[in-house]
Protein backbone atom coordinates (compact mmCIF):
# COMPACT_ATOMS: atom_id res chain seq x y z
CA UNK A 1 0.00 0.00 0.00
CA UNK A 2 1.16 3.61 -1.03
CA UNK A 3 1.04 6.43 1.44
CA UNK A 4 3.20 8.84 0.37
CA UNK A 5 3.65 10.40 -2.55
CA UNK A 6 7.20 10.62 -4.29
CA UNK A 7 7.05 14.94 -4.51
CA UNK A 8 6.30 14.99 -0.93
CA UNK A 9 9.23 12.38 0.17
CA UNK A 10 11.24 14.32 -1.89
CA UNK A 11 10.72 17.74 0.09
CA UNK A 12 11.08 16.39 3.41
CA UNK A 13 14.79 15.04 2.12
CA UNK A 14 15.80 18.50 0.98
CA UNK A 15 14.37 20.10 4.27
CA UNK A 16 16.89 17.75 5.91
CA UNK A 17 19.53 18.90 4.11
CA UNK A 18 20.27 16.42 1.60
CA UNK A 19 19.99 18.75 -1.47
CA UNK A 20 24.09 19.49 -1.12
CA UNK A 21 25.23 15.55 -1.56
CA UNK A 22 27.74 14.87 -4.60
CA UNK A 23 26.42 15.81 -8.50
CA UNK A 24 27.80 13.74 -12.05
CA UNK A 25 30.77 16.68 -12.25
CA UNK A 26 31.28 16.37 -8.23
CA UNK A 27 35.03 16.12 -7.21
CA UNK A 28 35.70 12.27 -6.29
CA UNK A 29 32.89 10.86 -8.88
CA UNK A 30 34.85 12.17 -12.27
CA UNK A 31 35.38 8.66 -13.61
CA UNK A 32 32.85 6.71 -12.65
CA UNK A 33 31.06 4.53 -15.10
CA UNK A 34 27.16 5.00 -15.56
CA UNK A 35 26.40 1.52 -13.62
CA UNK A 36 28.07 2.49 -11.01
CA UNK A 37 26.21 6.16 -10.96
CA UNK A 38 23.18 4.13 -10.97
CA UNK A 39 24.00 1.75 -8.61
CA UNK A 40 24.96 4.46 -5.92
CA UNK A 41 21.63 6.16 -6.90
CA UNK A 42 19.81 3.16 -5.82
CA UNK A 43 21.87 2.65 -2.84
CA UNK A 44 20.53 6.35 -1.90
CA UNK A 45 16.77 5.69 -2.91
CA UNK A 46 17.13 2.27 -0.80
CA UNK A 47 18.51 3.99 2.59
CA UNK A 48 15.36 6.99 2.01
CA UNK A 49 12.65 4.29 1.20
CA UNK A 50 11.93 6.21 -1.74
CA UNK A 51 12.83 2.69 -4.19
CA UNK A 52 14.12 -0.66 -3.79
CA UNK A 53 16.10 -1.37 -6.97
CA UNK A 54 18.60 -4.48 -7.97
CA UNK A 55 20.75 -5.18 -10.78
CA UNK A 56 20.33 -8.31 -12.67
CA UNK A 57 23.89 -9.95 -13.23
CA UNK A 58 23.95 -12.21 -16.16
CA UNK A 59 24.44 -15.46 -15.40
CA UNK A 60 27.85 -16.86 -17.03
CA UNK A 61 29.62 -19.88 -17.40
CA UNK A 62 33.29 -20.20 -16.68
CA UNK A 63 35.74 -22.20 -19.59
CA UNK A 64 39.26 -21.37 -17.98
CA UNK A 65 40.16 -20.25 -14.92
CA UNK A 66 43.51 -19.11 -13.48
CA UNK A 67 44.28 -21.50 -10.72
CA UNK A 68 46.77 -19.54 -9.15
CA UNK A 69 45.30 -16.45 -8.74
CA UNK A 70 41.61 -17.90 -8.62
CA UNK A 71 40.22 -15.46 -11.64
CA UNK A 72 37.82 -16.29 -14.50
CA UNK A 73 39.93 -15.92 -17.70
CA UNK A 74 37.04 -17.05 -20.09
CA UNK A 75 33.54 -17.10 -19.96
CA UNK A 76 30.32 -17.41 -22.24
CA UNK A 77 26.95 -15.73 -21.18
CA UNK A 78 24.47 -18.83 -20.28
CA UNK A 79 21.18 -16.71 -21.44
CA UNK A 80 20.75 -13.09 -23.14
CA UNK A 81 20.22 -10.54 -20.55
CA UNK A 82 16.83 -8.79 -19.98
CA UNK A 83 16.93 -5.49 -18.54
CA UNK A 84 19.58 -3.99 -16.32
CA UNK A 85 17.70 -3.43 -13.31
CA UNK A 86 14.36 -4.30 -11.80
CA UNK A 87 12.56 -3.64 -8.45
CA UNK A 88 9.54 -1.62 -6.85
CA UNK A 89 9.36 2.12 -6.37
CA UNK A 90 6.48 2.72 -3.46
CA UNK A 91 4.40 -0.12 -4.47
CA UNK A 92 5.22 -0.16 -8.45
CA UNK A 93 7.02 -2.45 -10.64
CA UNK A 94 9.87 -0.77 -12.31
CA UNK A 95 12.02 -2.11 -14.48
CA UNK A 96 15.08 -0.31 -17.03
CA UNK A 97 18.01 -0.69 -19.10
CA UNK A 98 20.90 2.05 -18.64
CA UNK A 99 22.94 3.00 -21.86
CA UNK A 100 25.23 5.44 -22.40
CA UNK A 101 25.58 7.35 -25.89
CA UNK A 102 28.46 10.27 -26.72
CA UNK A 103 27.04 11.08 -29.84
CA UNK A 104 23.45 12.98 -30.60
CA UNK A 105 22.25 10.07 -32.52
CA UNK A 106 21.53 6.91 -30.65
CA UNK A 107 21.65 3.64 -33.12
CA UNK A 108 18.63 1.17 -32.02
CA UNK A 109 20.60 -1.83 -32.63
CA UNK A 110 22.00 -1.05 -29.01
CA UNK A 111 18.43 -2.62 -27.71
CA UNK A 112 17.53 -6.00 -28.43
CA UNK A 113 14.19 -7.45 -29.59
CA UNK A 114 14.24 -9.88 -26.30
CA UNK A 115 14.49 -7.20 -24.06
CA UNK A 116 11.44 -5.23 -25.74
CA UNK A 117 9.52 -7.93 -25.56
CA UNK A 118 9.95 -8.77 -22.15
CA UNK A 119 9.85 -4.66 -21.19
CA UNK A 120 6.12 -4.97 -23.36
CA UNK A 121 5.07 -7.81 -21.25
CA UNK A 122 6.71 -6.02 -17.72
CA UNK A 123 3.84 -2.93 -18.98
CA UNK A 124 0.93 -5.31 -19.22
CA UNK A 125 1.03 -6.82 -15.84
CA UNK A 126 1.12 -3.13 -14.71
CA UNK A 127 4.68 -2.16 -14.19
CA UNK A 128 6.47 0.32 -15.75
CA UNK A 129 9.46 0.12 -18.02
CA UNK A 130 12.19 2.87 -19.38
CA UNK A 131 15.58 2.82 -20.49
CA UNK A 132 18.07 5.40 -19.26
CA UNK A 133 20.04 6.76 -21.16
CA UNK A 134 23.47 9.28 -20.67
CA UNK A 135 24.49 11.58 -23.54
CA UNK A 136 28.12 11.26 -21.90
CA UNK A 137 29.14 14.10 -25.13
CA UNK A 138 26.32 16.36 -23.43
CA UNK A 139 26.86 15.17 -19.91
CA UNK A 140 22.83 14.97 -19.73
CA UNK A 141 20.40 11.80 -18.74
CA UNK A 142 17.47 11.19 -20.52
CA UNK A 143 14.67 8.73 -19.09
CA UNK A 144 12.74 7.10 -21.96
CA UNK A 145 9.68 5.70 -21.68
CA UNK A 146 9.17 2.33 -23.19
CA UNK A 147 6.17 3.72 -25.02
CA UNK A 148 8.61 6.53 -26.24
CA UNK A 149 11.00 4.13 -27.11
CA UNK A 150 8.31 1.37 -29.13
CA UNK A 151 7.86 4.78 -31.76
CA UNK A 152 11.11 4.91 -32.89
CA UNK A 153 11.27 1.11 -32.94
CA UNK A 154 8.20 0.20 -34.83
CA UNK A 155 9.51 3.07 -37.04
CA UNK A 156 12.62 0.99 -37.58
CA UNK A 157 10.16 -2.50 -38.40
CA UNK A 158 8.35 -0.39 -40.74
CA UNK A 159 11.44 0.63 -42.95
CA UNK A 160 12.48 3.79 -41.24
CA UNK A 161 15.50 4.90 -39.65
CA UNK A 162 18.06 2.47 -37.70
CA UNK A 163 18.34 5.16 -34.79
CA UNK A 164 16.42 8.47 -32.97
CA UNK A 165 18.30 11.73 -32.80
CA UNK A 166 18.33 13.84 -29.54
CA UNK A 167 16.10 16.69 -31.26
CA UNK A 168 13.15 13.95 -31.85
CA UNK A 169 13.22 13.45 -28.06
CA UNK A 170 10.55 15.18 -25.31
CA UNK A 171 12.41 17.69 -23.20
CA UNK A 172 10.20 17.29 -20.55
CA UNK A 173 12.20 13.62 -19.28
CA UNK A 174 15.62 15.09 -19.22
CA UNK A 175 16.92 14.69 -15.74
CA UNK A 176 17.94 17.36 -13.71
CA UNK A 177 20.46 17.24 -11.10
CA UNK A 178 18.71 18.04 -7.68
CA UNK A 179 17.41 16.74 -4.67
CA UNK A 180 21.03 15.39 -4.11
CA UNK A 181 20.64 12.48 -6.51
CA UNK A 182 23.31 11.49 -8.66
CA UNK A 183 20.75 10.06 -11.50
CA UNK A 184 17.52 11.22 -10.51
CA UNK A 185 15.77 8.94 -12.47
CA UNK A 186 12.68 8.92 -9.96
CA UNK A 187 12.09 12.22 -11.15
CA UNK A 188 11.27 10.50 -14.73
CA UNK A 189 8.94 8.25 -13.22
CA UNK A 190 6.88 10.47 -11.67
CA UNK A 191 6.59 12.76 -15.37
CA UNK A 192 5.67 8.96 -16.73
CA UNK A 193 3.17 8.40 -14.45
CA UNK A 194 1.38 12.06 -15.50
CA UNK A 195 1.61 11.46 -18.76
CA UNK A 196 1.12 7.51 -19.22
CA UNK A 197 -1.87 5.31 -20.04
CA UNK A 198 0.06 2.79 -17.86
CA UNK A 199 -2.20 0.90 -16.13
CA UNK A 200 -2.28 1.74 -12.74
CA UNK A 201 -4.99 1.19 -10.11
CA UNK A 202 -6.44 5.29 -9.50
CA UNK A 203 -5.63 5.51 -5.70
CA UNK A 204 -1.98 4.31 -6.19
CA UNK A 205 -1.40 6.56 -9.36
CA UNK A 206 -2.78 9.76 -7.26
CA UNK A 207 -0.61 9.18 -4.51
CA UNK A 208 2.26 8.75 -6.07
CA UNK A 209 1.97 12.04 -8.54
CA UNK A 210 0.70 14.34 -5.74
Amino acid sequence: RVSRGLGDVYKRQELRGFSNMATWNSRGLRGSTLEDLVNRTNEQYAEKNLALIQKIPTPITPVRMDKENRHITLAYFEQRSTVDYIGAVQGIPVCFDAKECSVDTFPLSNIHPHQVEFMNAFEQQGGIAFFLIFFSHADLFYYLPLRDLMKFWNRMQSGGRKSFRREELNSIYYLQKKNGFLVPYLDGIQTDLKLSLIHISEPTRHSLIS
